[in-house]
């Protein structure tokens, strides 16, 4: 397997086979050595240099380390760079982003397709927002209504970009999510509302507390915690701007 190292309209990249893999590059006034990193969960690869280091030349020295970087990523999902013609999942439903400039600026949600004009290389951040729009939107308002069915006070409904948790609840009654809950199928999103909700009364994961979440949901949790176990990393592979 062959790779090579470059810099595209995207950002700095190697490429392993056909997948190209971006590069975050971290000058560091301490670094004396360049040290490469893969980062599985943010699936990209971090290249540290010292600070006056010549980009160029480390990128060229990463690209070198083929065999390491190649057996790195075949255990991960390839990046997608999401723009013009990319599909992804909304509510676990594949949608084609599709970009005509002459369009208005405001995204357009169909059954298949996410329908939005302006300028090309804004696509991504600005899919990107209106996901986040939607999350925040939809999270909130099933939580208080999850939780207003079972007598429980919501605080505050925020979301985030974890990379180690789905959802958190705090003492204060705080709920957060991530956000990128919104492109897994519902029940799995509902699951996961109502797994935080239930820890509004329940702060453990006693048997009380999983009785409690099987009642707040609708539908089968167990099937829903399976889907992220096996299907949530490629939630994240999502890349959104350079």
């Amino acid at each position: 397997m062959s790779s090579e190292a470059g810099c595209a309209a995207d950002g700095p990249h190697i490429r392993i086979g056909e997948a190209a893999w971006p590069v975050r590059l971290v000058p560091h006034a301490r670094a004396r050595r360049y040290r490469l990193v893969f980062d599985a969960a943010r699936a990209e690869l971090r290249l540290t240099l010292p600070h006056r280091a010549s980009r160029a030349k480390a990128l060229q020295w990463a690209g070198e380390q083929h065999e390491w970087i190649a057996a790195q990523v075949g255990k991960a999902v390839a990046p997608v760079i999401v723009g013009p013609g990319t599909c992804i999942p909304f509510i676990g439903i594949e949608r084609r982003i599709e970009w005509d400039r002459a369009r208005p600026r405001a995204l357009c949600l169909t059954d298949d397709a996410l329908i939005l004009g302006g300028p090309a290389e804004t696509v991504g951040r600005r899919v990107e927002r209106w996901l986040k729009t939607e999350a925040l939107a939809l999270m909130e308002r099933e939580s208080r209504e999850i939780a207003a069915a079972a007598g429980l006070r919501v605080g505050r409904v925020g979301i985030g970009d974890p990379r180690s948790r789905w959802g958190s609840c705090t003492y204060a009654g705080d709920l957060r999510y991530s956000w990128r809950l919104i492109m897994a199928p519902g029940h799995v999103r509902r699951a996961t509302v109502a797994h935080e909700v239930a820890h509004l009364r329940h702060m453990d994961h006693s048997a009380a507390f999983h009785a409690l979440v099987d009642t707040l949901h609708d539908g089968d949790v167990t099937a829903a915690r399976g889907w992220l176990r096996r299907e949530g990393r490629s939630l994240h592979r999502f890349r959104f701007t350079a």
